[in-house]
């Protein structure tokens, strides 16, 4: 099974969100309680190809042993005969955790060898890891080449479902929001979803290139200047497609972006010149949370401003709560992963949303409209 453990350590080799472990639980205990003999496979880091034990898995053997209250073992290696070996003295019910994939250049390569090694180890091929399916890598998409059955695991079926309806069938009204700071990054995602949404509310520090497309001051405010033309052809082609695009009428402005520098509200037709946009602003919030709130389908993906730094957050905690009150009245509600699900876990807020993708890139590609290979790889 090739699950997602790619989770936060700090010095101390401490898991510090072992969320990603716990997601895959489920389809590991079915697999326990089923009397399988379970292999488990991931990523950790970066190690580039080289056995670093800083990205070793041991710290990740031992929270998955707390959490399912049975003893993992933890491979020296992912391929190899000592491998091998310990695969094959499991019994039915146990469970073996491979060491970190990358720390052999084959598994991001997609080596043809290197997948069948790994496929060799097992019978039946479970991708659980939906945060690397965007990746054609040895041990989500070569390995299903080496083995008769390639299934997806509850978790994909989780992301699948909710990403899946979302884009085919989603109930009405349908409202999307997309936050970050460039347009370069998003691109794709607003194109897919123009075929899709009634609306779209526009935050983070790409609100400043659609401004400066529009002959507004900006003063020191993040703008792609290489984006202006297309800011506008996005403007131009949402009132083609009678796409309600909102973009903030209001922002909160810093000197510095600093956690003690001090801040306020400002009309976008008003930004100072020596001063950088930070946030969506209060009456922005306002129009924001109603849309939120008449909307029966809202799927995140984005920030509205810096929200690491707590004064430059409550654009981003304000959309947080309004989706919470919209999964509460019966909406759907789905973040896209990476920093949207930082942000609503810092809202404390991650149990209030009907679904939280567990993989950023991965699910900014699926809004794309792209296939994602390590799913398009399976058999069922």
């Amino acid at each position: 099974m090739r699950v997602d453990f790619n989770v936060p350590l700090d010095d101390n080799k401490k898991i510090t969100d072992d969320k990603r472990i716990v997601e895959s639980l489920p389809s590991i205990k079915k697999v326990l309680e089923n009397g399988g003999r379970l292999i488990l496979m991931s990523h950790l880091g970066r190690p580039k190809g080289k056995v670093n034990a800083d990205y070793s898995l041991a710290p990740v053997a031992s929270k998955l042993a707390e959490l399912l209250d049975c003893p993992v073992t933890m491979a020296k290696d992912c391929v190899g005969t000592e491998v091998m070996q310990q695969v094959l003295a499991l019994q039915d019910g146990e469970v073996i955790l491979l060491e970190n994939l990358r720390f052999h250049p084959e598994e991001e390569a997609n080596d043809a060898d290197f997948s069948r090694e790994l496929a060799s180890l097992g019978e039946v091929f479970v991708n659980d890891a939906f945060g690397t399916a965007h990746r054609a890598h040895a041990s989500t998409e070569g390995i299903t080449h080496y083995v008769q059955t390639a299934v997806a695991g509850y978790l994909i079926e989780r992301e699948l479902l909710y990403l899946g309806k979302a884009l085919q069938d989603p109930e009405r009204p349908f409202v999307a929001i997309l936050g970050g700071s460039k347009i370069s990054g998003k691109i794709d995602v607003l194109e897919n979803l123009f075929k899709k949404v009634d609306t779209v509310l526009i935050g983070g520090a790409m609100v400043f290139t659609f401004f400066k497309a529009q002959g507004y001051e900006i003063g020191n405010s993040l703008v792609e200047e290489s984006k202006i033309e297309l800011a506008l052809k996005i403007l131009e082609e949402a009132k083609n497609k009678g796409i309600k695009l909102l973009l903030p009428t209001d922002v909160i402005v810093a000197g510095e972006i600093t956690a003690t520098a001090p801040c306020h509200a400002e009309m976008i037709t008003k930004i100072p010149d020596n001063m950088i946009g930070v946030d969506i602003g209060p009456l922005t919030v306002e129009a924001y949370r109603n849309e939120i709130l008449s909307a029966r389908t809202v799927l995140w993906n984005g920030p509205m401003g810096v929200f690491e730094i707590d004064n430059f957050a409550s654009g981003t905690m304000a959309v947080a709560n309004a989706m919470a009150e919209a999964t509460a009245k019966g909406a759907t509600t789905i973040i896209g992963g990476g920093d949207s699900a930082a942000a609503v876990a810092k809202a404390g807020l991650a149990n209030e949303m009907t679904h939280i993708s567990t993989g950023g890139g991965a699910s900014l590609e699926f809004l794309e409209g792209k296939e994602l290979p390590g799913i398009a790889a399976l058999n069922d």
